[in-house]
């Protein structure tokens, strides 16, 4: 019986422990920026609204565009805590300015996460959803 308990414990701890690993994903600085304007996104050649949830992931994360329609996870790292599902469709180029931990997203994933669009970069988390 004791033994039973303990092995519930350790799986209990194991599952504890998986749940928060997903849930740091990977510090980022989030900028945000317009699909609308200047150059076709680097997965399809579109110009997506500024109301949809996208994103532009810096060079180093974009990986030769093989992060192109992924969903990704981003988490607000602000006291809301607030997160949510966007897709990759661009690169935030490294050698235009773009630094590499950055994610450049559209104003309605700012929205969502309950941030004013004036703070102009914030920290977040991110991870694969």
């Amino acid at each position: 019986m004791a033994s039973t308990k303990l092995a519930f414990l350790a799986v209990a701890v194991l599952l504890l422990q998986c749940a928060v690993a997903q849930q740091a994903g990977t510090p980022a600085v989030m900028a945000l920026t317009s699909f609308e304007d200047g150059d076709p996104t680097a997965c399809d050649g579109q110009y997506p609204s500024n109301d949809d949830l996208v994103v532009a992931l810096s060079t180093v994360w974009f990986k030769d565009a093989t992060m192109c329609h992924r969903k990704i996870r981003i988490t607000n790292s602000l006291p809301n805590g607030l997160n949510l599902v966007a897709e990759v469709v661009d690169e935030c180029d490294t050698q235009s300015g773009c630094k590499d931990n950055m994610i450049a997203t559209s104003k309605r994933v700012w929205k969502a996460l309950g941030l004013d669009t004036n703070l102009g970069e914030v920290p977040v988390t991110w991870s694969i959803a």
